[in-house]
């Protein structure tokens, strides 16, 4: 572990200096296929330190030495059994599933192996997320971490450990024999392991449980150990479905038009939204800007749970022990629970569509109108888009968790210094940012379900499936007859995110769930 300690650098800052004085787009000495150096030496010619970027020449050797005995072959890459035997030099043992995760983790060009470039970088990403977790753990914000802050971390976590056995963690990293970690001792003992799960990081980085825009479709959040024992998820569950009721019901005059102009505008019939709502209060009064958000409100709570326990028992069957998830298997396990969830309730979204449309005096009721579908229709009509709904998920979804860990990642690596907690107004941004991205890439297939649940209510209307109504609406309408609706709908996003998350964080404090 000695050497491992002399080898390892003090920080790891980027394959390309920032400094201003160094000439743009050449590469440091460290690596091997540049000459070019800093001007100032890899210091700021404004404070004379070592710049953040670059660490100065000392961080270069000491990468570049690391490198070097990393790269056993001396071909220029670092490939799993050069990892492996480098390693083995260094007094550290990693089982072949590890050595394969951190040249993955850190491969860009997928060429199976990790250059000079690819090396420092993953070095940067990863160092900095160790950081934050040391800072995290060190409770005393003393520079150091002890027994008691171990237990303590982990207890948050759901693990609880004895004092001696937090000690044998302890010994485990302390080069020095204090029985303390600092920051050096720590990186050391981390840096080239492959753990990428940290759970300070998931504890602060939920977004589906927050808010609610009126669709569906988000990939379920993570709940900590400790969350699931003490019964704080469902907690957090029933905080989020109150939270999303309130936002519906405060958004559904924007929604019902949203359907309107989704069934009914055309180029012919060019509904805009002002005379959307004029037609409404004129055809049922005020209340008629409420319709179908009964059912919209009900179908919360089934959907949510369903969700959550299909969600969970795929990660089982997928064969994941971690606290969390890659964002594959994220996105499967997501998308998965999604369609189970969805086509549990379906029915319910029909309903939906029918009650937004009815005219005054139509329907009774929620029952009312389920009775007459029945009668006239059969059963198949509550499962009309059944098709485009499930496509719309995949879209959804993956978009949806790509744009947010995209942006959660540019937010820990730009701004995250001493924690990993972003603070409501980045959390929400990223969070409305990535679910607008997500509605938008799946608007034409919602447009298309919309329809196809409506056209036993248009008198006269064809009855079309998913693809004869895409291609109709092209040759009709143009590219742009799939967006019907579209302003409604995103004009509802700010709002629904505003309430849901006021009401969110009034309901967790109800019910005894505030965040750590």
């Amino acid at each position: 572990m000695h050497r491992q300690d002399s080898l390892m650098p003090r920080s790891t800052g980027g394959g390309v200096c920032r400094c201003p004085d160094t000439r743009p787009g050449l590469r440091h000495a460290g690596d091997p296929r540049s000459e070019s150096r800093p001007a100032a030496g890899g210091r700021s010619p404004v404070s004379g330190q070592p710049c953040e970027a670059c660490g100065g020449p000392e961080q270069e050797h000491r990468i570049r030495l690391l490198f070097q005995v990393l790269d056993v072959n001396r071909d220029g890459g670092i490939c799993v059994n050069d990892l492996s035997v480098g390693l083995r030099r260094l007094g550290i043992h990693r089982t072949e599933h590890q050595l394969r995760k951190i040249v993955k983790a850190g491969d860009k060009d997928l060429d199976g192996q990790l250059d000079f470039e690819e090396f420092v970088h993953y070095l940067r990403d990863h160092e900095k997320k160790l950081r934050l977790v040391f800072k995290s753990l060190d409770k005393k914000n003393d520079g150091r971490i002890d027994s008691q802050e171990i237990m303590q971390s982990l207890r948050d976590l759901g693990v609880h450990i004895t004092e001696e056995q937090a000690e044998q963690i302890l010994k485990s990293m302390d080069k020095n024999g204090t029985m303390t970690i600092d920051w050096n001792e720590w990186r050391d003992y981390h840096l080239l392991h492959p753990a990428d799960n940290i759970p300070e990081i998931i504890l602060y980085w939920k977004h589906s449980t927050i808010f609610d825009v009126g669709e569906s479709l988000m990939v379920p959040d993570e709940f900590t150990a400790e969350e699931r024992k003490t019964g704080m998820w469902w907690r957090h569950l029933v905080a989020g479905g109150g939270a999303g009721a309130a936002s519906r019901t405060c958004t559904a005059p924007l929604d019902r038009l949203k359907v309107l102009m989704q069934v009914h505008a055309s180029k012919s019939n060019s509904m805009k939204m002002a005379g959307g709502f004029s037609q409404m209060i004129r055809e049922g009064g005020v209340r008629s800007l409420w319709r179908g958000n009964g059912i919209n409100v009900i179908k919360i709570a089934p959907e949510s749970a369903i969700k959550f326990m299909a969600y969970e028992q795929i990660k089982r069957l997928i064969g994941s022990n971690q606290e969390k998830l890659g964002i594959a298997e994220r996105l499967v396990a997501g998308s998965l629970a999604g369609a189970i969830a969805q086509s549990s309730i379906y029915p319910m979204e029909v309903l939906k569509t029918r009650l937004a449309l009815r005219k005054t005096g139509q329907y009774s009721g929620i029952s009312d109108c389920a009775k007459h579908i029945f009668q006239k229709e059969g059963v198949a009509a509550f499962y009309k888009g059944y098709v485009p709904n499930m496509l719309g998920i995949i879209p959804y979804a993956g978009i949806d968790l790509a744009v947010y860990e995209t942006l959660k990642n540019y937010w820990l690596q730009r701004f995250a210094t001493d924690s990993a907690d972003p603070g409501v107004f980045v959390l929400l941004a990223c969070g409305t940012t990535s679910s607008t991205c997500g509605q938008l890439s799946s608007y034409p297939l919602a447009l298309v379900r919309t329809r196809m649940q409506a056209q036993a209510t248009l008198e006269g209307g064809p009855q079309m499936n998913m693809t004869s109504l895409f291609r109709h609406i092209v040759r009709t309408e143009g590219v742009m007859g799939l967006y019907r609706g579209l302003a409604p709908n995103f004009m509802k996003v700010i709002p629904s995110v505003s309430i849901s998350y006021v009401v969110y964080e009034y309901l967790k404090i109800q019910l005894g769930a505030q965040s750590k």
